[in-house]
């Protein structure tokens, strides 16, 4: 069975957007080899990426245009190279190389995700479904980046959860920028 985790960005207050929906406060401000190493590192991995339509139509806007290639070179090519899932009852298509819409309900066709044969899946932005995925039980980690800004207010990961997830922090590492890496998985 392959294993569902969530990478996302936020902000020392626990949120990954701010109150207008922008993220882009996630990729500023970050130079810092170490920092930008690995996110290279993690753009050239194998997974399939998975996306609800709000965080697929803003990155779809981007990585395959010329500034993301000039931005990320290695990030853009991961990018739009790696498969793509996209779950959405309102888009009619998908335009962006190697996605796939899926129209169906999110809990029931992730558990036909998870086990379909191949690479892991990554869900990236996307706080809707990372919260009824959590309360489904069926993310199985959770990469979590910290920033060091304060936004006051804006969107938490996990809106509308309706239960406590106890975990278990399985790695942290510092950068030099101030982010903090925070892995964690579901306690049993």
């Amino acid at each position: 069975m392959r294993k569902l985790a969530v990478f996302n960005q936020l902000s020392l207050d626990a949120y990954f957007t701010d109150n207008r929906g922008d993220m882009s406060w996630a990729h500023k401000g970050h130079d810092d080899k170490e920092w930008n190493d690995f996110v290279a590192g993690n753009a050239k991995g194998e997974g399939e990426l998975v996306f609800g339509r709000v965080t697929y139509q803003m990155m779809a806007s981007y990585w395959p245009g010329p500034q993301a290639a000039k931005d990320a070179p290695a990030v853009a090519e991961g990018m739009n190279n790696l498969p793509k899932v996209v779950f959405s009852r309102t888009l009619t298509s998908v335009s962006w190389k190697n996605t796939r819409l899926i129209k169906g309900d999110l809990v029931t066709e992730t558990r036909k995700l998870k086990n379909e044969p191949g690479n892991d899946l990554v869900i990236l932005g996307s706080g809707s479904i990372v919260a009824q995925l959590a309360e489904a039980g069926l993310i199985d980690e959770y990469q979590l980046i910290v920033n060091p800004l304060v936004l006051g207010q804006g969107r938490t990961l996990f809106e509308g959860l309706s239960r406590r997830l106890n975990m278990a922090l399985t790695e942290s590492r510092a950068f030099g920028n101030g982010n903090v890496l925070l892995r964690y998985e579901p306690k049993k």
